[in-house]
């Protein structure tokens, strides 16, 4: 026995000489493996307790086949262990499956088939590892020790690292009941699934057969555990149970999924079949049992109560299971009142029947009977409008369709149905037309005097439905006096002449309304040839009259605006001529030579304000110009006859251009409305053959000399009537002989297309070709203009001969 060891007097080390934290690390580490070694010992006692669960079922199968006792049945599993060379776990195992033929047993004998003489001992302990599962499964008192022990025992030899046990509500939603292998924070992120969203799990619920994802790419599915496991591949398979789906097994594994065997289908298949055992007792799904312990749907008997106080037809289904517990058909529970059996058969009958037995075409095309499978296996409803359903109901013609409705109630699916009738609808369409379109519809029989109208008729005369109806005859009394002559041509060609007739009046209602009717009636004529009944029907015209009489008036008003407008641009176009004609006489002045062209717009409602001017002043300087007034019409023609005048009254004072286009910036800013113009302006000297010139906002001028066109500097000047006060700059150009200038609009030039720059180049390009005479370019320049704005056009060309 050892004794304590003393510390040394220092206190800094023990009396083995060991300095404190090597002591301490030492310590720690003895924890940490005392620790693994008591998790280890845990676990195998957790595998012993399930192993001998099983050896002990396996003894049991034993006494009850060999009607031996407990110890006689030990001996006997212990001889045959040895006599075969297996382990005691794996012959119990053999046994169990043996006994059992359950789909665990189906699994594993599948599975040891396929992989016998591989010599693969995993392979070989497929049955015990199922078994071992199966065990930890029964034992758990919840879900996630299943979820744990299916991980563990079955799930983990396959490579799986993740397990997520959902549990389906009567809703559609997905409860996640349990789950190994996801952390503490992601399974709190899951634990609930609201119905529509489509994860793994939601699509193997509503395909009802497993899903195999190979790998959970960017634009997968969401799922639990999908960023821990981005690139892995999911199973998830529905866990049902005699056709009813109680939640679905999807499992995670932390890399892409090949494609697997058969026998690893069959096995995972298996567990979750496993898995919705443990589920029926989960309180999301746990059904009430009585005292006798058979299985009670909850509410059967209010949901039959229910179903007889519907005023449709309605059927109350309960599943029915064959001898291997798998659903093979539904049981017709309880049919209300309301329902007809298309053979004549009592609902008497028909209660307790099975549903295809009783109606087979409800696996027909109408695939009703995969709705109802599919409602009592998800527990999501559904609904379907105009659905054939020619199986359950009693009409002719026999192809009927109707809105259906399948609900799950406890173990209970509630099928319930309209039946659309197509003549009621059409009458029901036919009424919404009359009540749309303002049409009461009459009959009146000539020789009883009993006449019929509809509700609608009786609102167009304003009168109520206890009111007598207005017969024929008296229909001239309630007309509009003006309207008396086609009432009665309408009434003779429909009683005398016995022909169809339509008429369109006036009715004067009792309220003092007016409306504007139109009125059509057809005779029926008995077998003699008589007339006995007339038929017919009267419209609401009168919106339709009122609109037509506004159309009119619109269509005068247009009328009398468009003729305004003529009159106004013919006036325009007449002050435009004759301020400027299209064809000029050359102006003669010695030494030079000058020509003029104007193009108006194309279209006369563009009548502009361009305008242009060449006259000798007393001085015997020769004053040449061209503008644009800005907008079109009236106004901008007016314009220009005022600063086409004032410029001329302005220069025989002797000023130079650029004190021209001053006085003439004031005029358009203080004198005529504040309107605004571009202008060149020049004064040329025949004695110096020189050019003094200005612009306010406008292009420059054009020299063609030889074969060179260049445009003159660009001098500074800002636009007409743009401010009240302003300068402008002035240039001079020495011309010789046969020097061309050319002043223009910006008709010539402008594009919508296209830049100043390149309307200027091709400006340049065109007046480059040399001709004779000046009244040849300037015809030139307008043939071959590419303006496409349909501006006026104005050109002044001046050539020194």
């Amino acid at each position: 026995m050892s004794t304590p060891e003393q510390p040394s007097d220092t206190g800094t080390t023990g009396s083995t000489g060991t300095p404190p934290d090597a002591a301490s690390t030492s310590m720690v580490g003895r924890l940490a493996a005392t620790v693994d070694r008591l998790r280890r010992e845990v676990q195998a006692a957790q595998a012993e307790a399930d192993g001998r669960a099983l050896i002990e079922l396996a003894k049991g199968i034993l006494i009850e086949r060999l009607g031996c006792g407990p110890a006689q049945a030990a001996r006997q599993l212990a001889d045959l262990t040895e006599q075969g060379r297996v382990g005691m776990l794996e012959l119990a195992v053999d046994v169990i499956n043996q006994a059992a033929r359950d789909r665990l047993s189906e699994v594993t004998s599948v599975f040891l088939s396929a992989t016998a003489g591989t010599g693969d001992a995993e392979d070989a302990s497929s049955a015990v590892r199922l078994r071992e599962a199966e065990s930890g499964a029964l034992a758990a008192d919840d879900t996630q020790s299943v979820a744990d022990s299916l991980l563990q025992h079955a799930l983990t030899p396959l490579g799986a690292v993740a397990v997520a046990i959902w549990a389906v509500g009567s809703d559609g939603c997905l409860t996640l009941a349990g789950s190994a292998g996801f952390s503490a924070a992601e399974a709190g992120r899951w634990r609930y699934v609201p119905p529509g969203v489509a994860t793994v799990a939601r699509r193997a619920l509503s395909a009802r057969t497993t899903q195999w994802t190979a790998s959970l790419a960017e634009a997968g599915p969401p799922t639990i555990g999908r960023t821990h496991y981005p690139h892995g591949g999911r199973v998830a398979a529905p866990a049902g149970v005699a056709g009813r789906i109680h939640g679905v097994l999807e499992i995670a594994w932390p890399s892409p999924l090949e494609p697997q065997s058969p026998q690893v289908v069959r096995q995972v298949e298996a567990l979750a079949e496993l898995c919705a055992h443990t589920l029926e007792s989960h309180p999301l799904l746990s059904d009430r049992r009585n005292t006798n312990g058979p299985l009670v749907t909850p509410g059967v008997a209010e949901l039959i109560d229910l179903v007889d106080g519907l005023h449709d037809p309605a059927l109350v289904l309960e599943p029915h299971l064959d001898k291997s517990g798998q659903l093979s058909d539904f049981r017709i529970r309880h049919v209300n009142s309301r329902f007809m059996d298309p053979a004549g058969r009592p609902r008497g009958v028909v209660n307790g029947a099975f549903l295809l037995e009783a109606y087979p075409l409800a696996a027909g095309e109408s695939e009703l009977f995969q709705h109802i499978e599919r409602v009592y296996a998800t527990g999501e409803p559904f609904r379907s409008h105009r659905m054939d359903l020619t199986a359950l109901v009693d009409q002719v013609p026999l192809s009927s369709v109707a809105d259906i409705s399948l609900s799950r109630h406890g173990d209970s699916v509630l099928l319930l149905w309209r039946v659309e009738d197509e003549n009621a609808r059409l009458a029901s369409l036919l009424q919404h037309a009359q009540r749309l379109g303002r049409i009461g519809g009459f009959e009146e029989n000539l020789l009883t005097g009993e006449i019929t109208w509809n509700d609608t008729l009786f609102s167009l005369y304003g009168r109520s439905a206890s009111q007598t109806p207005v017969p024929l005859e008296d229909l001239p009394a309630h007309a509009h006096p003006d309207d008396a002559v086609a009432v009665g041509r309408f009434l003779r060609t429909l009683l005398h002449h016995r022909r169809p007739a339509t008429a369109a009046f006036r009715l004067q209602r009792p309220d003092g309304v007016t409306r504007h009717l139109r009125v059509v009636a057809e005779p029926v004529l008995d077998a003699d040839n008589r007339l006995f009944v007339v038929r017919g029907a009267c419209q609401d015209i009168s919106a339709q009259h009122w609109t037509e009489v506004a159309l009119a008036a619109t269509r005068d008003q247009l009328a009398h605006t468009e003729q305004q407008a003529d009159e106004r641009n013919r006036l325009t176009l007449q002050l435009q001529h004759a301020i400027m004609p299209p064809s000029q006489a050359p102006l003669q002045a010695p030494g030079l030579q000058v020509a003029v062209r104007y193009r108006p717009a194309e279209t006369e409602q563009l009548v502009g304000g361009d305008w242009y001017d060449a006259v000798v002043l007393p001085s015997r300087l020769v004053l040449v110009c061209v503008g644009d007034v800005a907008g079109h019409g009236i106004e901008a023609a007016t314009s220009m006859v005022v600063l086409r005048n004032a410029l001329r009254g302005l220069a025989v004072t002797g000023a130079g251009p650029g004190q021209l286009l001053s006085w003439l910036n004031i005029v358009a800013h203080h004198l005529t409305g504040s309107i605004t113009a571009t202008a060149v302006c020049g004064l040329y000297d025949p004695t110096r053959r020189t050019l003094r010139w200005a612009r306010a906002g406008h292009l420059p001028p054009v020299l063609v000399r030889d074969t060179e066109a260049t445009p003159l500097p660009l001098l500074k000047g800002i636009l007409l009537g743009a401010v009240p006060e302003t300068t402008y700059e002035e240039g001079e150009v020495q011309l010789a002989v046969e020097d061309t200038l050319l002043m223009y609009t910006d008709g010539l030039v402008e594009r919508r297309d296209s830049s100043v720059e390149e309307s200027m180049a091709q400006l340049l390009t065109t007046a480059r070709t040399a001709l004779t005479t000046l009244d040849h370019q300037l015809d030139r320049l307008l043939t071959y203009s590419r303006s496409d704005t349909d501006d006026d056009t104005c050109i002044v060309g001046i050539r020194v001969s």
